[in-house]
C-alpha cells in the first residue's frame, strides 16, 4: 500500500506578503528610529565611543547607499533595454540585505554622534530617514509584484510606481547625506 505523501507545511509569514505585513514593519522600523532619537538625546559618547560610531557610519554609509546606487542601475540597465527584467530584478533582490544593513547601522552610529534635535536640518534629515525607510518597505512589495509579472513587460502603473520609487530614494539618500555632510562642517 502506498504511503500518502506528508501534509505540506504552511509557509511563514513574510515581511512583503500582504500591507499589512509591510504595516507592521513600518511600525517596528519607526519605534527603531524613535528607540535611535531617544538614545541620541540621552546618551552622550566620549570621544572613543564617537570615533568608532563615525567609523561605522561611514562605512554603513557605504555599504547601504552603494547598494541602492547599485540596485538604480541594473533598474536603469533594464529600463535602456540592456538586461531583462528578471536579470534586474534578481540583481536587485541580492541587494536588499545590504541596504537594510547599511540603513540599520547608520541609524545606530548615529544616535551616537551628537544630532542636534533641535536643529531644522537635522529635523528635515530625520524626515528624510522616516520617508527612506517606509519607501524601502514598499520597494519591497514593487519587486514583488514585477518578479509576478515578468517576464512580461510591466504596465504603465507599475512602471510610474518603479519610478516614484528610485527617485524618492535617491532624494532622501542624497539630502541626508548633503545635511550630514553640512552639520558635521558645524
Amino acid at each position: 500500500m502506498p504511503v500518502p505523501p506528508p501534509p505540506a507545511q504552511p509557509r511563514p509569514l513574510r515581511l512583503y506578503d500582504s500591507w499589512w505585513t509591510v504595516a507592521a514593519g513600518a511600525l517596528l522600523a519607526c519605534a527603531g528610529l524613535a528607540c535611535c532619537l531617544w538614545v541620541s538625546l540621552h546618551v552622550r559618547a566620549d570621544q572613543a565611543l564617537h570615533t568608532g560610531a563615525l567609523f561605522v557610519h561611514l562605512a554603513s554609509l557605504v555599504l547601504g547607499f552603494g547598494a541602492v546606487l547599485a540596485a538604480d542601475w541594473f533598474g536603469l540597465l533594464w529600463v535602456t533595454r540592456r538586461i531583462a527584467l528578471a536579470d534586474a530584478l534578481g540583481a536587485v533582490g541580492r541587494l536588499h540585505v545590504p541596504v537594510w544593513a547599511g540603513l540599520a547601522g547608520l541609524l545606530a552610529s548615529g544616535a551616537f554622534l551628537h544630532p542636534d534635535p533641535a536643529s531644522p536640518l537635522t529635523r528635515t534629515k530625520l524626515v528624510l530617514i522616516v520617508v527612506l525607510t517606509l519607501n524601502g518597505l514598499q520597494a519591497g512589495v514593487l519587486t514583488r509584484r514585477l518578479a509576478q509579472r515578468s517576464p512580461a513587460p510591466p504596465g504603465r502603473r507599475l512602471a510610474a510606481w518603479g519610478g516614484a520609487t528610485a527617485f524618492v530614494s535617491q532624494v532622501c539618500w542624497w539630502g541626508a547625506v548633503g545635511i550630514g555632510f553640512a552639520n558635521a562642517q558645524h
